[in-house]
């Protein structure tokens, strides 16, 4: 295959990978956005499989099968609660893919036409790196991560004393080994750079906790791409070198974003934890406080008198899968001339876009989706805020606590609400261990059990 030819189907495979961006930018047009990414990812592949430098297809074949067979095995089993996770394991292995790939290009340069071993290029030295370097720290900060979210390793963060300065100083470690990696090209020193970037990609994701998670998913996204973006320039390969920077440039976005919604700075989200330190405190001091409980017929009763209701879901929805009951409830609340409408908050969930995933495998309508900027100007002419499984999202402490580890945070306003009916299992704090105020105020109502459970049960009662 020419290279003018390969060069026409690499820019064709890049515009649907924009279009693809594009298309998974909106719920109604994300099913179309997939199809784009598809399409794209097909004809890199196939193009790719067309170079004369292909020695076996025998074993990229296998490799494929296998790869697709375990991906499909995986798509079928997975819950929607465990998407997180499972982000944050793909992310890994991107990582470690740009490790193998920079390490192959190493050993045997002459295969990747950058020269021979112990002579190669010192573009192609810093290429490597530069792809390593990333990959590596994208490696182990998603295992880190995947096991936070997995609950295999406690969300709390993990702080230390001069933690920020023995990082800034293993960073500037691993460039001076880069350094001399490029002029001697030891595998000593690149193995030790990979070492010690997996070690200071594990440092970095430890002090962070559980509510900047959303955050830190976003995060590795962009530094797989910038992994994937290196390596491409080891490679030659400018469809690789697109793709990546799409990636790596869009996950840094949305970082950004999601960091501005928490009212937080990138930097510190990346370099310090967030809440966890204060959790025994908050949990002591309210042993003498007062809180209302209510049950499934009391909250359909409150739900069926109103004229309007906001639905605010949040991580505990997805744990009890309970997107498809409440979105009943909703159409039930409509039938009978009710408004409803739903509240998301850019950080709900252990994911970005986790709940607006969730409301969307229930069909409920896009339209009644809000964002936090559209929709909190409509609590304080809300009759009943039903808030099922958002916690730290929906805090008063956010506002008013200065001492509070999630103070500045922008929230939903659903304590300006006249009623508040909070679904929770049980009067545990959330994913950043704070205790939260809107239990206590006189408007709310407590309603205790399986979310999913209780939505059925608001259902038999409203019918």
């Amino acid at each position: 295959m020419s290279n003018n030819i390969v060069a026409i189907l690499y820019l064709i495979s890049a515009l649907l990978f924009i279009l693809a961006l594009r298309g998974l930018s909106h719920p109604e047009s994300s099913r179309l956005g997939n199809i784009f990414g598809i399409v794209g990812m097909l004809i890199a592949i196939i193009t790719t499989l067309m170079f004369k430098s292909v020695l076996s297809y025998f074993e990229i074949g296998a490799a494929i099968l296998a790869g697709g067979a375990i991906g499909t095995f995986i798509a079928l089993r997975i819950e929607m609660t465990a998407l997180p996770q499972l982000v944050a394991a793909f992310h890994s292995l991107v990582g470690i893919a740009a490790v193998f790939v920079a390490g192959a290009a190493f050993y045997d340069p002459a295969s990747f036409n950058i020269g021979e071993f112990g002579s190669i290029g010192k573009s192609s030295l810093i290429e490597m790196s530069i792809g390593t370097f990333i990959g590596a720290i994208t490696f182990s900060g998603s295992v880190l991560a995947f096991g936070k979210l997995q609950g295999t390793v406690s969300g709390k963060p993990i702080v230390f004393k001069f933690q920020h300065f023995l990082n800034s100083i293993i960073f500037l470690f691993i460039i001076f080994l880069i350094a001399i990696f490029v002029f001697n090209q030891s595998p000593t020193v690149f193995w030790s750079i990979v070492l010690i970037s997996i070690l200071l990609g594990f440092l970095v994701v430890i002090p962070i906790g559980g509510a900047d998670m959303p955050v830190v998913v976003s995060m590795l996204n962009s530094y797989s791409g910038w992994a994937a973006c290196g390596i491409g320039f080891t490679l030659s390969n400018n469809l690789l070198i697109i793709t990546g920077a799409l990636v790596g440039s869009s996950g840094a976005i949305l970082s950004y974003i999601m960091s501005k919604g928490m009212n937080r700075s990138i930097i510190s989200v990346v370099l310090g934890g967030f809440g966890g330190e204060q959790t025994n405190i908050s949990s002591n001091d309210n042993s003498d406080k007062i809180i209302k409980q209510g049950n499934a017929e009391d909250a359909a009763y409150i739900l069926k008198n109103a004229d309007s209701v906001i639905i605010v879901p949040g991580y505990g929805m997805a744990v009890a899968q309970a997107q498809h009951s409440l979105r009943e409830m909703g159409d039930i609340l409509k039938k009978n001339g009710i408004s409803v409408k739903y509240a998301i908050h850019p950080v709900a969930g252990r994911m970005p876009g986790h709940m607006n995933v969730l409301l969307a495998e229930a069909n409920v309508p896009y339209e009644e989706v809000l964002e936090l900027e559209e929709i909190n100007h409509d609590f304080p002419i809300t009759e009943v805020s039903f808030v099922i499984g958002a916690n730290d999202v929906t805090n008063p402490a956010a506002k008013t606590d200065e001492q509070s580890p999630i103070y500045g945070m922008p929230i939903l306003d659903v304590e300006k609400s006249q009623t508040v009916l909070f679904v929770k299992r049980s009067m545990a704090t959330g994913y950043s261990g704070v205790d939260n105020e809107l239990f206590y105020r006189d408007n709310t109502t407590m309603l205790f059990g399986d979310a999913k459970k209780m939505c059925e049960n608001i259902v038999k009662s409203l019918n």
